[in-house]
């Protein structure tokens, strides 16, 4: 049987109560979050990627669009060897506790063989390139589809890189 003094409540100002000075721990907690938080520049890059361990490649690949997923985009992502690279590896990234994959706005950071990921450059680089050398084709006045006589009118193909003028609006 509870007798009254079962039923009181304890003194909160008592010592053994508060263990810990508040001044102590707020300074400890302010501590972990600058950990976590970092130098809290609005300039940081959110997405730059730590240096990947020797032989893998790291990029970010979208896993939600306005919170939707896309089961298929991360699926075509696995059989091209992208991968999530677990919090284990960068606690750092996530807040404490966190288990999983690192995520960011809806993206995920994924991991893959360097020479796979070169190898996937170097084909679309080739393919950009045909591109052009296709289009360049037709535009040529002897062979394409555009061929002339009058070397007035005839296209004129430039291979520089100017800046662009930026209206005033």
């Amino acid at each position: 049987m509870r007798t009254a003094k079962d039923l009181e409540r304890p003194d909160m100002r008592a010592p053994e109560i508060r263990t810990e000075d508040p001044r102590a721990r707020a300074a400890k907690r302010a501590a972990e979050l600058r950990d976590h938080i970092g130098d809290m520049d609005e300039g940081q890059d959110k997405f730059s990627c730590p240096p990947a361990p020797d032989g893998w490649s790291y990029e970010w690949k979208r896993r939600t669009v306005m919170g939707w997923e896309d089961p298929t985009y991360m699926s075509m992502m696995a059989r091209t060897g992208w991968d999530p690279v677990d919090v284990s590896r960068h606690p750092h990234m996530m807040p404490k506790g966190h288990s999983g994959a690192i995520e960011r706005e809806g993206m995920v950071l994924c991991e893959r063989p360097a020479e796979i990921t070169q190898e996937v450059r170097n084909i679309d680089y080739k393919n950009a390139r045909q591109q052009v050398r296709i289009k360049e084709t037709q535009l040529d006045s002897t062979k394409g589809l555009l061929a002339r006589d009058d070397s007035r009118i005839a296209p004129k193909i430039k291979n520089t890189y100017e800046p662009m003028p930026i209206p005033n609006d």
